[in-house]
């Protein structure tokens, strides 16, 4: 059977995001990180920091389900 040519979208469109960030604060509102997670890796800057710090979704899994309190949604 043969495979059918793909069709280009002939609309204007969003792409994806390629990673998600958020900014954590504290009871004051005063900014204490950010994290952004990407499909394979969590990366986490502290306040004012220059530098992310990653971990690897697997890794970082593995590591809350030792560490980690089990939490309802």
């Amino acid at each position: 059977m043969a495979e059918r040519p793909k069709i280009k979208n002939k609309v204007n469109s969003f792409r994806p995001k390629k990673f998600e960030d958020h900014v954590i604060v504290d009871s004051k509102n005063k900014t204490v990180g950010h994290v952004r997670v990407k499909p394979s890796t969590i990366l986490w800057s502290p306040s004012n920091g220059k530098d992310w710090y990653g971990i690897s979704i697997k890794k970082f899994g593995d590591y809350l389900k030792a560490e980690g309190r089990k939490q309802k949604k």
